[in-house]
């Protein structure tokens, strides 16, 4: 059996519920012309997977989905919630608004009805025929992995932030951690209090004043996005640095471990050499080197640019220029202005909602 709805929107994290609720106040029902499905046996996203420690880079405030702000979390953080105070507010957000989440039903694929005016979405245990489908898988289950010589001949562990979990577990031993943004340094701050780490980038990371934070990045991307609108010139964010300095990375800072070193250039059995010859002998290497758009649902539907991207267009921004009925939220600026954040999605989610209904009800 093969169920008919308007809209199907395919994951449950920030970018899926964001868009569900501006649906919503437009007029569709939730569970009748909307359906959520989402992967995940729970609520909460790509948050409920990351590590322990992790940090937002704003106060609670400032981290906030559509309609709801999110409780403040207060503590020698400065207010900078931890993951499972987002992990909360996610779930809460989802039953504040009965956004009826069908779980868990991953998505294997989406085709065009054979002779049909709908798309169909196949997943685990469920078949939807619909109008018009968004996709808001994000990136986390699509961790970005360099290709570096000896790479295989590397005895000692190797893993992605995205399986790294809590600093205890290399208590003792020799990491190396690759990647010189917010991840890199925020694991390399966890793990340098228990094991001997060292932090490699391909360019020298750039830090943010400690006083500045998300804050002031989301306002530059509002600044530039409004400067664009205007036919104006703006540099965005890239001039104010990559790294916040969260309580974690300040303390190692202060310890004098936030130090990088030149990107190595290949990997040996027992460790690294770098481009000087200088070897560095390691137990683990945990790799913080991003990731990228999980989008292996929709090949098939529509063409693939370089990194993974959908040519996206329409009002919205966010609708697939080869298929129309196909919108893509949440994947970071190219599907709008600071849209993998919990902030910045809004616009987007509002914005796609407003170019949905358009079409259901032109």
């Amino acid at each position: 059996m093969v169920l008919e709805v308007d809209v199907v929107v395919i994951g449950a994290g920030q970018a899926g519920l964001a868009t569900a609720y501006h649906l919503r106040r437009a007029g569709l029902r939730p569970g009748r012309d909307v359906l959520l499905l989402d992967a995940d046996e729970r609520p909460g996203g790509a948050w409920r997977h990351m590590w322990e420690g992790l940090r937002l880079f704003s106060p609670a405030a400032y981290s906030s989905l559509p309609g709801w702000m999110m409780p403040p979390w207060d503590d020698a953080t400065r207010g900078f919630p931890p993951r499972d105070h987002v992990v909360d507010y996610l779930t809460r957000y989802e039953q504040r608004y009965d956004l009826d989440v069908r779980r868990p039903h991953r998505v294997r694929s989406v085709v065009r009805e054979a002779g049909g005016d709908r798309l169909l979405v196949h997943a685990d245990g469920l078949d939807v025929a619909a109008r018009v489908v968004v996709s808001a898988t994000g990136t986390w289950t699509q961790p970005f992995w360099p290709v570096y010589p000896g790479a295989r001949d590397f005895r000692g562990r190797q893993l992605h932030a995205a399986h790294y979990r809590r600093p205890h577990d290399f208590a003792g031993r020799r990491v190396l951690v690759v990647g010189g943004g917010n991840s890199g340094a925020q694991v390399l701050a966890e793990v340098s209090t228990v094991a001997d780490a060292t932090w490699f980038t391909t360019r020298p990371p750039r830090f943010l004043p400690d006083d500045v934070d998300g804050r002031a990045l989301f306002a530059a991307a509002t600044e530039r996005i409004e400067a664009l609108r205007q036919g104006r010139e703006h540099p965005g964010v890239g001039g104010l640095g990559d790294v916040v300095m969260v309580e974690s990375v300040r303390a190692a800072r202060d310890r004098g471990v936030l130090v990088a070193r030149p990107m190595f250039s290949r990997l040996t059995a027992t460790g690294v050499v770098s481009p000087d010859g200088a070897t560095h002998d390691a137990d683990a290497i945990i790799w913080c080197t991003g990731f990228r758009p999980a989008l292996g649902h929709l090949r098939g539907l529509v063409p693939r640019e370089a990194g993974g991207r959908i040519r996206v267009d329409g009002p919205s921004g966010t609708r697939a220029v080869a298929e129309p009925r196909l919108h893509l939220v949440g994947y970071g600026d190219w599907t709008g202005m600071a849209s993998a954040t919990l902030i910045g999605v809004g616009r987007s989610a509002r914005a796609t909602a407003e170019e949905v209904v358009g079409t259901l009800r032109p």
